[in-house]
């Protein structure tokens, strides 16, 4: 039986596959970002050692407001960890992260599935920075229409 190769992922908070990937493309990180029922995930491309906590430690201080956390799989062997601000948290318990987290978080540290096969995936990888700062304002603007328009549905109708 093979070896299984390592696999890092990120789970965040944020809604827009294309948000996170374009955060990602300007801070020059290689990520897959995975939409899952939770939140994006950013799949980290490169798994060398300290690679994936680059990859948290970047996402974390994009989003101070929320923690992520850093899923590695190594030799088998899988650690989580709480990131917040750029700074590494707690350890936390593998089995309950996983527990709580959508399928295909533990499919993918276990090489059952590949994050570019995963449908809505965006990759980070070779998108250049006008590219990923056209994304940031279009999802930006996208989201203020939005919150525009949930705010005139409850004050009710407008001139």
């Amino acid at each position: 039986m093979g070896e299984l190769p390592a696999a890092a992922v990120v789970l965040t908070q944020v809604a827009v596959p294309e948000a996170l990937a374009a955060a990602c493309a300007l801070q020059k990180l290689a990520v897959d970002a995975v939409p899952t029922p939770i939140g994006t995930l950013a799949w980290c491309r490169d798994t060398s050692d300290g690679a994936p906590t680059v990859v948290a430690r970047a996402v974390s201080a994009l989003l101070p407001a929320v923690p992520v956390l850093l899923l590695t799989q190594r030799d088998g062997q899988i650690s989580a960890s709480r990131w917040s601000g750029g700074a590494e948290g707690e350890q936390l318990s593998p089995g309950l992260v996983l527990d709580g987290a959508p399928a295909v978080v533990e499919q993918l540290l276990l090489g059952q599935v590949s994050a570019a096969d995963q449908p809505g995936v965006v990759t980070s990888a070779g998108m250049s920075r006008w590219r990923a700062t056209r994304t940031l304002a279009a999802v930006s603007r996208s989201t203020r229409r939005a919150a525009r328009g949930t705010g005139r549905a409850t004050d009710g109708p407008s001139a």
